[in-house]
């Protein structure tokens, strides 16, 4: 068994000091140490605190082999360094561009392979612009997409192949349009519809076949109008829609 005196802390990541170019400038003026602040070490940690000491330096790393020294070097990059990363072999590099990039130059990473950087430029593109990513293979930038393209443009995303998407979309579609998602295949959407759809279309629902969804519109149908739920099979509804016809008995269905 291997005691406790076995076990030895791991050792820091050290660099080459007689392979680095800051040795006779930065080591000697304590901008950089062996172990814990240093460009040179495979060590992310240590090389995020290299560039956080000397942010000038960043451009020299802009087009280093390694790819965790680039993507940490992204982070302080000046603006006219940053467009030519937008090929750059890795995505983590990318994901970092996604994030600095100016809104006008984010257009060029919209087809990016990583679904990551396309969720940031989602999230980043204003609402005009980000309309281009509604038909993206992946459901998690769609729903960004749904989250903030203008309510008015949102018709296109109704049939969306993705639930959740469609929930995003029934959240937020104009509430006049909402009725060309009541017979929508899943009950979570349709009861987004009957949350919000206006009362002049709720009888549009009332024979829904999830109970929740007839639930909901016992809670916001008019008592005067509740005489269908009050024989609905599922005793839930039954008891909504009697407890508020006994609430109103002047309204309610004799």
């Amino acid at each position: 068994m291997t005691s406790s005196e076995d076990i030895k802390p791991a050792r820091a990541s050290l660099g080459d000091c007689n392979l680095c170019p800051h040795r006779r400038d930065l080591l000697t003026e304590g901008r950089c140490t062996p172990g814990d602040v240093c460009v040179r070490a495979m060590s992310g940690r240590q090389i995020e605190r290299f560039f956080r000491v000397n942010p000038s330096l960043a451009d020299d790393y802009a087009g280093d082999a390694f790819w965790e020294r680039r993507a940490i070097a992204a982070r302080y990059l000046s603006q006219k360094k940053l467009l030519p990363l937008i090929q750059d072999p890795d995505e983590v590099v990318r994901r970092v561009l996604a994030y600095r990039l100016p809104i006008e130059a984010l257009d060029a990473l919209i087809g990016d392979p990583d679904r990551e950087v396309r969720v940031t430029i989602a999230d980043r593109l204003p609402p005009d612009r980000v309309e281009r990513l509604a038909t993206d293979p992946d459901y998690l930038v769609r729903q960004y997409v749904a989250r903030r393209l203008a309510p008015g443009r949102l018709f296109r995303m109704i049939r969306d192949p993705d639930r959740q998407v469609r929930v995003t979309v029934a959240e937020r579609l104009p509430v006049e349009s909402l009725g060309l998602m009541r017979d929508d295949p899943e009950p979570e959407v349709r009861l987004k519809v009957a949350e919000r759809i206006g009362l002049g279309e709720v009888g549009l629902l009332i024979s829904d076949p999830d109970w929740r969804v007839r639930a909901r519109l016992a809670e916001r149908l008019p008592p005067e109008a509740l005489a269908p739920l009050l024989d609905d099979p599922d005793p839930d509804v039954r008891a909504i829609a009697e407890e508020r016809t006994a609430r109103n008995p002047a309204k309610g269905t004799p």
